[in-house]
């Protein structure tokens, strides 16, 4: 029997595995535990991407391989639609609770975070009996047919892929390192906020409008963050419209940016959340959580999904939420995210490649250019240190537009002295890049 290589599974994946489903890496993961990922030779990895925001609680977590464990002994499916069962109904009693605001709640649970976002959109069509969407440039909503069109970024999500869905449209993000109206935060009072009434007379009217959707922290767009002014502009605006807000946090929610929803960091109920990534520590789980009047307002069976709320899934989402109860997950995140923006302002200091550090909590970037003053995307500088970051032992991705932003995803669980070696790691290449 042929052994199980790098080189022998590059061979085989060249044969079967389609081209355009690449990865960044040529590391064929064995085992994971922690923050820690192993090869099938043997090398180790300090993870500091979490399998792109899903691995909040570890990889392997005990308590959640128990959890897959007892369900798969019990039963693997019998679809909620044709045979209910309690794990999925105890998951929505607890997401009700954890998603923010006072208003009554239900969800509805599918597989991807895409498919949420996909019903989010169905949903407030169906209760606004309006057609349109609005997104924001810089932002990411999966690649199914209508999440390419709400997502910004063409080269590698959109090209090729068109004609797109009609009725969405995008509108300026709150980018204050590179400001779309020219201005400078504090002293712009949020012009991009209030844009939006202008975007309703030149762009869509407001009574066309079903809902705008936003990441609180753009993901893929390279963790741009609001002023804290901007959010609240923006519900505002909407609620005097009649027009949903639907806060997408599939990769901010789940502890990511310190606080369970990221929402919370404003106080903003939003009519609609879209959450999955972390949700099931890797096992395929999305949901849509929603005010109640909006969730019930769609016919029996308008919404449905075959896989959607799949008993294991459910049962690894509720050791997820149980982990964080119980072992104080939130406030470790907090402290990484502390300890994490100290060492990259330190590094901005130190190195000119680097503009601007953002983010929220342990969900943070740094923005990478090739002149401080003229602002020139450091594409190739962020490509260079996430190979040198890689041949050291340390996964990082890039992210952005212009795939010049460095966003770090690590599971909260790292251990101080795998954090430190990671940042070590990153600092030696930050020094490479500038000699």
């Amino acid at each position: 029997m042929q052994s199980v290589t790098t080189a022998y599974l590059s061979e085989l994946r060249e044969k079967v595995i389609a081209k355009g489903y690449a990865s960044g890496t040529n590391c064929y993961v064995k085992n994971a535990s922690g923050a820690m990922v192993y090869d099938v030779e043997g090398r180790e990895y300090i993870d500091f991407a979490g399998g792109i925001a899903v691995m909040n609680v570890g990889h392997s977590h005990p308590k959640v391989v128990a959890a897959i464990k007892d369900q798969a002994e019990k039963f693997t499916h019998t679809c909620f639609m044709v045979l209910p069962y309690e794990p999925a109904v105890r998951l929505a009693e607890k997401l009700c609770v954890a998603v923010p605001g006072n208003s009554p709640k239900a969800a509805f649970f599918i597989n991807t975070g895409a498919e949420a976002v996909e019903n989010a959109v169905k949903i407030a069509r169906y209760y606004t009996k309006r057609p349109a969407i609005i997104s924001f440039e810089n932002g990411f909503h999966g690649r199914t047919l209508l999440c390419m069109t709400l997502t910004s970024k063409v080269k590698p999500y959109k090209f090729g892929f068109g004609p797109f869905a009609p009725e969405v449209y995008h509108a300026p993000y709150a980018y204050c390192y590179r400001c779309p109206f020219g201005l400078k935060y504090p002293g712009c009072d949020t012009a991009c906020a209030d844009y939006l009434r202008e975007f309703f007379i030149t762009t869509v009217a407001a009574e066309s409008t079903a809902a705008i959707i936003a990441e609180p922290v753009q993901g893929e767009g390279g963790f741009i963050t609001p002023p804290p002014e901007y959010f609240p502009k923006l519900k505002k605006i909407c609620e005097e419209n009649g027009v949903l807000f639907i806060a997408d946090e599939v990769q901010t929610g789940i502890g990511r940016t310190g606080k369970m929803f990221a929402m919370e960091h404003w106080n903003i109920e939003a009519d609609l959340t879209t959450l999955a990534k972390s949700l099931a520590a890797g096992m395929p789980l999305s949901a849509v959580v929603g005010k109640k009047e909006i969730m019930d307002s769609v016919h029996s069976v308008g919404i449905g999904s075959t896989y959607g709320g799949n008993p294991i899934s459910c049962r690894a989402a509720l050791a997820v939420m149980e982990i964080f109860e119980t072992e104080n997950l939130l406030e470790t995140g907090v402290k990484l995210g502390e300890k994490l923006r100290k060492r990259f302002e330190e590094f901005k200091k130190k190195f000119e490649v680097i503009g601007d550090v953002r983010g929220m909590g342990p969900m943070l970037a740094l923005e990478l250019v090739k002149d401080r003053e003229t602002k020139k995307h450091g594409t190739d500088e962020a490509k260079a240190l996430v190979k040198f970051c890689y041949e050291k032992g340390l996964i990082l991705l890039a992210c952005g537009s212009h795939s010049n932003n460095i966003r770090v995803l690590m599971p909260l669980v790292i251990t101080d002295e795998q954090l430190e070696k990671g940042l070590a790691i990153m600092e030696e290449g930050f020094t490479a890049l500038e000699k």
